[in-house]
C-alpha cells in the first residue's frame, strides 16, 4: 500500500540519488590525492596489522566479488599497503594485514576524509545532523528489513 504518491517517493528517492552522488564525487576527489579507489579504502578499513581478515571475510563486509577482492589486494599489495599471511586456524587460507606503511597511509587518509566531511556537513547545524542520523539510521533499518525477508 503506497503512502504516499509516486512522485513524492520519486523526489525522496532522486534526492538521497543525488546527496549520494555528490558525497561520492567527494570521497572521490579526497582518495584520488592517494591515488585511491572508494573499494581500495573500504579494504583498507576492514584491515588491522595484527590479525587481519581472509578474503572471504572481506568481501563479505565490503559487498564485492571474491576476484574483485583479490584484484584490490594486489593492487594495494604492490603499494606496500598490505600483505598476506597465512591463517594459522586453516593453512589452506591467508589473511590480509596492513602494512606499517599501510596503517600510516590509512590514518592519513581518514584524517584528510574526515576533514572534508567535515566541510561537507557544516552546511547542516548540529541539530539538524542529528535529525537526519535519526531518518537515515531508521530508512536504513527498514531497507534491510525489506529486502532481506525471513
Amino acid at each position: 500500500m503506497l503512502l504516499m504518491k509516486p512522485t513524492d517517493i520519486q523526489k525522496q528517492y532522486r534526492l538521497i540519488h543525488d546527496v549520494y552522488v555528490l558525497m561520492d564525487y567527494g570521497d572521490t576527489a579526497v582518495l584520488s590525492e592517494y591515488e585511491l579507489t572508494a573499494s581500495q579504502m573500504s579494504v583498507l578499513r576492514q584491515l588491522d596489522d595484527r590479525e587481519g581478515r581472509r578474503l572471504t571475510t572481506i568481501s563479505e563486509r565490503v559487498m564485492r566479488s571474491k576476484s574483485a577482492i583479490t584484484r584490490i589486494i594486489d593492487i594495494l599489495e604492490a603499494k606496500g599497503l598490505v600483505s598476506r599471511v597465512g591463517d594459522p586456524e586453516d593453512r589452506r587460507a591467508q589473511r590480509v594485514v596492513l602494512t606499517s606503511k599501510g596503517t600510516r597511509f590509512r590514518e592519513e587518509v581518514n584524517r584528510k576524509h574526515l576533514h572534508s566531511l567535515d566541510g561537507r556537513f557544516n552546511v547542516l547545524e548540529e541539530s539538524e545532523q542529528a535529525a537526519l542520523m535519526n531518518l537515515l539510521n531508521k530508512l536504513r533499518v527498514g531497507l534491510v528489513e525489506y529486502l532481506n525477508p525471513k
